[in-house]
């Protein structure tokens, strides 16, 4: 093993060899203190720190604080060190000329601090900046613009986020990247049908499918924009409650997830800068897959299909989860659950629901990001489970609850008629009365 005294003895050495070598040295020892089993963080910031001792060029400065800002952000607490050094990354870095890939991703990354620390107004304004400074670096003008998207949609400014959507979507035309220009019409379709602008979706995907399928370029990447554009379109299409036409759709999206795991990956970059994205990974989408099927089994009735591909897709889960961290499998799992739980619900297997409530109460204590999201589900999901034992008084206090957590109007009406059910069951006709008026108005 390499110590510390042994790190500093060969980059005293080689600070006499030649000016470069020094920063090398202590550079190769930073990686190897990161990618040591387990990693060697302080040793490795230590190792960054030291390249300031020989009062390096700007252009060795602005690297060496964007490597400690990025490593004191992705495995220490220390957030307000790596904030400092990713601000000097960031101010520094925009003095040197052609430095383009430090500069914006020092800005990605402090970004993403300060939207951890709750800052999001000091976020944004990072973005616009660096999105209007990065016209002439396709990737990172790209890639930011994806950011900023999502910053707004988290803050549930969809409209916002589809207008940065539709600004990429042009901008990726004009740099000839078909490709990317998918990615954020279709990035733009998810949000529409988010907003339940189901009017504007359809001309949209329509658009989508001529491009996707007109588009020729690595197989893999052709294939999950297929994907994604066979999930919008199953989604629309059980959103507007035609469940009988989701089934073509879905036959060619179960498909194209065998097409896709007999392909391997492809090592060749891409030729255009703007083409260097890639929307999940192709383990991800089939989980997608699964959850989609699964919302469709729900909708059409087929309760013992639902709880088949559920139980597969949770094997999966599990599988994956053991070497990913990934939010997006939580979410998965979730929205998983939740689809199952009302099947077990139904099909009488009381037991079993409140097991599976409990896992759901345990993975949203892990993320308050899914908590908040979630909530509202989580205390219907209750509520319907004191009606199945006949808790009507529980029932209701859930159910008050969920009303009060949720902005959705599909979901607040269903909350709004297990309510009126449970007031209709406990004989109080003046309640029941009063809250069937509240939905008519």
């Amino acid at each position: 093993d390499v110590s510390a005294d042994d790190c500093e003895r060969q980059v005293s050495a080689a600070a006499e060899w030649a000016p470069e070598r020094w920063y090398l040295a202590l550079l190769g020892f930073a990686e190897h203190f990161r990618t040591s089993s387990p990693p060697k963080i302080r040793l490795c910031v230590h190792c960054l720190q030291a390249v300031f001792q020989f009062k390096p060029p700007q252009r060795i400065e602005a690297r060496t604080h964007l490597q400690l800002g990025s490593v004191l952000y992705h495995h220490t607490k220390n957030s307000e060190l790596a904030r400092s050094h990713l601000e000097k990354a960031w101010f520094i870095s925009q003095q040197v000329p052609q430095f383009e890939d430090v500069k914006f991703e020092a800005a990605s990354i402090l970004s993403e601090l300060f939207c951890q620390q709750n800052l999001v107004d000091s976020a944004k304004p990072l973005l616009r900046k660096a999105i209007q400074i990065s016209q002439q670096t396709p990737y990172w003008h790209c890639r930011l613009l994806f950011q900023l998207a999502q910053l707004h949609t988290l803050e549930k400014d969809l409209v916002s986020a589809c207008d940065l959507l539709g600004v990429g979507a042009e901008y990726a035309r004009v740099v000839g990247s078909e490709y990317t220009r998918a990615l954020f019409l279709l990035s733009k379709g998810m949000l529409l049908l988010m907003e339940r602008k189901l009017g504007e979706v359809h001309p949209l995907l329509t658009l989508c499918g001529t491009i996707v399928e007109n588009w020729q370029g690595n197989p893999i990447q052709k294939e999950s924009l297929r994907v994604f554009f066979l999930v919008l379109q199953v989604t629309h299409y059980l959103d507007a409650g035609q469940v009988k036409s989701v089934k073509p759709c879905l036959k060619q999206l179960q498909q194209c997830i065998q097409t896709i795991s007999t392909l391997h990956d492809d090592e060749i970059l891409p030729s255009n800068p703007a083409d260097l994205f890639h929307w999940l990974p192709k383990e991800h989408m089939c989980v997608l897959v699964y959850l989609v099927t699964v919302m469709h089994s729900m909708q059409a009735g087929y309760l013992e299909k639902a709880q088949k591909y559920t139980d597969k897709a949770l094997m999966q889960l599990e599988k994956l989860k053991m070497l990913d961290c990934s939010p997006i499998l939580s979410t998965f799992q979730v929205i998983l659950l939740e689809h199952i739980i009302m099947c077990r619900l139904v099909t009488g297997h009381k037991a079993t629901a409140l097991q599976e409530i409990s896992q759901v109460c345990q993975l949203c204590q892990q993320s308050p990001r899914l908590f908040t999201n979630h909530a509202a589900q989580l205390h219907t999901l209750l509520g319907l489970y004191c009606i199945s034992v006949n808790c009507m008084d529980n029932a209701e206090a859930q159910f008050t609850t969920a009303l009060r957590l949720t902005t959705h109007q599909e979901l607040w009406t269903y909350i709004v008629t297990n309510l009126a059910s449970v007031y209709i069951r406990e004989g109080n006709r003046h309640q029941e009365v009063n809250i069937v008026q509240f939905v008519c108005l």
